[in-house]
């Protein structure tokens, strides 16, 4: 029996094997791991649903297989050996009788033919259809000389009219009726055959970059695919803007430095990143517009009651957002865990596909990296990014006196659809707030 590629999910039907557990020869048992299989941005293992000796194995690493692809053939444990295969179904026959020994005719074009109303209306007479070429004077239609010369230099064969007069005499009455049908028949018809046929894609050219010097050829992963096709979309289709600020982050880190060793003792890694979550946590409740999505083929906002948001994690084959649950009910020791789990199952790229889904915002902190400020691009469908930057000690005058403070870059990029320059400025200049003036209550601990 051949093993094939089961359904992967809701919109997903195909992937990129990462790797193969098996080979011809090999005992499988139900449920073991046959392949791992990329979708989109997560890897997921494929247990086998049979087991029995595994006879031969139809992919490779770095194929692209699609759900109903065989991927292996098994010899069940219980087959015996030398047993003639099953044959395989005949194709089912059509409701309401057998299939016929002969293929069907071919479908036929008929843009060019009257419709069956025009069909009907447009008849003509079985006898002069099949009239010989001798007989044709004797049975064409009825019409005075006067109509026949119209007919004639208009190229209209009469016996395609039928006359209204006695004994189906034509006269000029069914003559404009009949020239009036096919009008209306060629204006139908006009726009399909006039509608000019869609611009064909150029494909890319290849440059031989080799002309020039020493050059090393790296096919494109399948992850990099998906982040290059996503990141294309989104810029495309939302019209991007970005708000910049700074915040004063020296109250954080002094709170970081004082509240670590606590965490730490809990098993949770305390980092900026905690501190920007639950900032967002409550200001995505005073800000709703920031957490809704627009329902294009709705034409409608769609304002979200729980706040999932994405953490874009940098990983040695390329960008992954993981998703973390609920941030507003959590604590700063759960939050940290989740980032801490969830940023080490990206860059393992053990991440779920679920894992990747329902982000209500997203934040893309480089700080770790370094670098200012920068342009984050919206992850579709949300309407809304932060960026953070390195934070840097920088002079900053207080109290009309030069201090050493840390300013910590936000870079928020908005969907101008949806967010006014208005809305953006006053959401950055409140996070800027919440931010400068953490306090140890808003600390909460288990």
């Amino acid at each position: 029996m051949d093993i094939k590629l089961p359904k992967l999910g809701e919109g997903a039907d195909s992937g990129t094997v990462v790797s193969v557990m098996v080979k011809p020869g090999d005992t499988l048992a139900r449920g073991q791991v046959i392949l791992e299989l990329e979708n989109e941005k997560a890897v997921a293992p494929i247990p086998s649903p049979a087991e029995g000796k595994v006879t031969k194995v139809y992919v490779k690493e770095g194929d692209r297989i699609s759900v109903g692809q065989p991927i292996a053939a098994v010899e069940p444990a219980d087959h015996p050996s030398g047993a003639a295969p099953e044959p395989a179904p005949a194709a089912p026959a059509e409701a309401g009788g057998s299939l016929s020994e002969t293929a069907p005719p071919s479908p036929v074009a008929t843009a060019d033919l009257p419709g069956p109303q025009e069909a009907a209306e447009l008849e003509t007479e079985p006898e002069a259809e099949a009239a010989e070429p001798g007989r044709q004077s004797l049975l064409a239609p009825p019409a005075s000389p006067s109509i026949r010369k119209i007919a004639r230099e208009l190229g209209i064969d009469l016996s395609r009219i039928k006359g209204s007069e006695y004994g189906g005499r034509i006269v000029m009455k069914d003559l404009r009726t009949y020239i009036a049908k096919l009008q209306k028949q060629a204006a139908a018809a006009t726009p399909a055959k006039s509608a000019p046929a869609p611009a064909k894609a150029t494909p890319p050219k290849s440059i031989d970059f080799a002309q020039w010097g020493p050059i090393t050829p790296q096919p494109v992963t399948a992850l990099r695919g998906t982040i290059s096709r996503r990141m294309s979309e989104n810029w495309n289709s939302i019209p991007h803007v970005t708000q910049f600020d700074n915040a004063d982050i020296t109250g954080i880190l002094a709170l970081r430095k004082k509240f670590a060793p606590i965490l730490e003792a809990q098993g949770a890694r305390l980092t900026v990143t905690t501190f920007v979550l639950k900032a967002l946590a409550s200001l995505l409740q005073k800000h709703p517009i920031f957490n809704c999505s627009l329902d294009e083929a709705a034409n409608q906002l769609v304002f979200k009651q729980y706040y999932h948001i994405g953490l874009a994690v940098d990983t040695e084959a390329g960008l992954i957002v993981p998703v973390i649950r609920d941030v507003d009910k959590k604590d700063f020791v759960q939050l940290s865990k989740d980032v801490q789990a969830l940023a080490g199952k990206a860059r393992e790229r053990k991440i779920a596909a679920e894992e990747l889904k329902g982000g209500t915002f997203t934040i893309s902190n480089q700080g770790g990296i370094g670098g200012l400020h920068f342009t984050p691009i919206i992850n579709k469908p949300e309407v809304a990014i932060l960026g953070l930057g390195r934070g840097a000690l920088q002079p900053v005058i207080r109290d009309q006196k030069v201090e050493p403070r840390t300013l910590l870059p936000l870079c928020l990029s908005y969907d101008h659809r949806v967010i006014d320059g208005g809305s953006a400025a006053r959401f950055i200049s409140d996070l800027v707030q919440v931010l400068e003036n953490f306090s140890e209550q808003q600390i909460q601990l288990p």
